[in-house]
């Protein structure tokens, strides 16, 4: 067993390896001439994922990441590292909105104690610690950071397209998780709290209608608001 771990790979293979590992590290890492974002910005979107990520997995559970709004996290991060303007394109489309009703949800329940939409229970769960209740409020920054990304990179027509596709994969995953967590609202809609007909015709539903109300109206304004990116 000792010979095993002793033995040597011959030159020609560990210079493959080694090729290969630096192939790898240069098509993860952003390249200086093309990337729009600092150093700062691009290492803080990648610190802060692995943080959020890390807690939310250990508090929340792997089911969570199929959240539309914490897909966005995920995708918006790795488009900033990258300087990616599709990923960043489709996150707007995504998030600008949705996060923007996701605030709105919190202060009438604060208020009001009545949900607007629905969607923000596990916020006042005070089964959970405040302060990882509080990490949620990456809904109120991600519309700004992507807006501010935006201006540097401009705007991908491809990304509504990107994101129904992004949106149907996540819709058709969330039909797997427990059906109390109402993922995506893939079991009961967020405004009658009721499943439309059969499971393919509610999910459908749902996705189109948070094409055409949501996604849709926010890919026309961004389009007109935003350059193309400077290497479509």
């Amino acid at each position: 067993m000792r010979t095993i771990f002793a033995c040597r790979l011959p030159l020609r293979d560990a210079n493959f390896l080694l090729r290969y590992a630096r192939a790898t590290i240069c098509m993860i890492s952003p390249a200086h001439s093309a990337n729009p974002f600092p150093s700062w910005v691009r290492w803080t979107a990648l610190i802060w994922l692995a943080i959020w990520m890390t807690i939310y997995l250990k508090f929340w559970g792997p089911t969570t990441f199929l959240f539309l709004c914490d897909i966005a996290v995920i995708l918006s991060c790795v488009g900033l590292f990258t300087g990616n303007a599709l990923l960043l394109s489709s996150q707007a489309v995504s998030s600008v909105v949705i996060d923007t009703v996701w605030l709105i949800d919190i202060v009438t329940t604060l208020l009001f104690n009545r949900h607007v939409v629905g969607g923000t229970d596990y916020f006042f769960d005070t089964n959970y610690p405040l302060w990882v209740r509080l990490m949620s409020f990456f809904h109120v920054a991600l519309p700004f950071v992507l807006i501010a990304a935006l201006r540097r990179t401009g705007y991908d027509r491809r990304a509504l397209k990107l994101q129904f596709a992004i949106a149907t994969a996540a819709m058709i995953a969330s039909r797997f998780a427990a059906p109390v967590r109402n993922i995506n609202f893939v079991y009961l809609d967020p405004i009658l709290h009721k499943q439309w007909g059969p499971v393919p015709t509610h999910v459908a539903a749902m996705l189109i209608g948070m094409t055409v109300v949501i996604y849709l109206p926010t890919h026309i304004v961004l389009e007109r608001l935003f350059a193309k990116p400077a290497s479509s």
